[in-house]
């Protein structure tokens, strides 16, 4: 079984979101989730809208998804990658070339996919005046 991971808040759960957790599946059998607390967010200055727990429960319903973990460290990521006997890493493309996940080629395939042009939760918040 060929385990895929891949971090992030997943707020605001949007076309972009699930067109990545399809995209990240299809690289494997089983696609886990780290999904950031609401205190590993607030950490990094970003608040999400809805809680951890519901951001979770979504998630959970979205078939590509097999497990939702806590993300609540950046350093925590090598060991999931242990625990869960991850074979692949999976980022969107903005994230290419980060010290936050190539350390993790020495471990797994660190794959990063393109971004969906033209939805973000970042435009989302924009257009809804968040």
């Amino acid at each position: 079984m060929k385990r895929i991971l891949t971090y992030g808040t997943f707020d605001l759960l949007h076309y972009g979101h699930i067109r990545l957790l399809k995209r990240a599946r299809a690289l494997g059998d089983y696609l886990i989730i780290g999904l950031s607390t609401d205190e590993f967010n607030a950490g990094k200055g970003k608040k999400a809208y809805h809680s951890f727990e519901s951001r979770k429960e979504m998630l959970e319903s979205v078939r590509y998804v097999d497990l939702v973990i806590p993300e609540e460290t950046w350093e925590q990521k090598l060991d999931d990658v242990l625990e869960y006997r991850v074979d692949t890493v999976v980022m969107g493309g903005d994230w290419a070339g980060s010290d936050r996940f190539e350390y993790l080629k020495d471990y797994c395939e660190v794959v990063y996919l393109d971004r969906t042009e033209g939805v973000s939760t970042t435009l989302i918040r924009e257009e809804l005046g968040m």
